[in-house]
């Protein structure tokens, strides 16, 4: 299962220095969440070890949401050393969301 990002520990995982981490942004009554959902487990399980991917429930974590302007959801944040070097928004492809992530690599 993806990590689970929180307004507790988001900073001291997702910023790390010298780190990739893929953040999904998504809410249980999201349809298009859930959409992407199967795409962010099956990224986590092939970038595990390299790429931190996991997920922040807005509805239960306003304090991330609102740090980084999440309007509507999904979005997908790709961090680098703790900064924003891509973001989808919206439902797209596991090829799409690879490539940005080996861009970040």
């Amino acid at each position: 299962m993806a990590f689970q990002f929180t307004d507790v520990n988001f900073n001291e995982t997702a910023l790390k220095e010298g780190q990739v981490s893929v953040v999904d942004f998504w809410a249980e009554w999201c349809g298009p969440c859930r959409m992407i959902g199967p795409i962010i487990e099956e990224l986590h399980k092939e970038y595990d070890g390299k790429v931190l991917v996991g997920k922040v429930n807005v509805d239960e974590n306003p304090n991330i949401s609102m740090k980084y302007g999440i309007r509507s959801i999904p979005t997908i944040l790709i961090l680098k050393d703790g900064e924003v070097v891509d973001k989808q928004v919206g439902v797209t492809s596991k090829q799409i969301l690879a490539k940005k992530i080996e861009a970040a690599l």
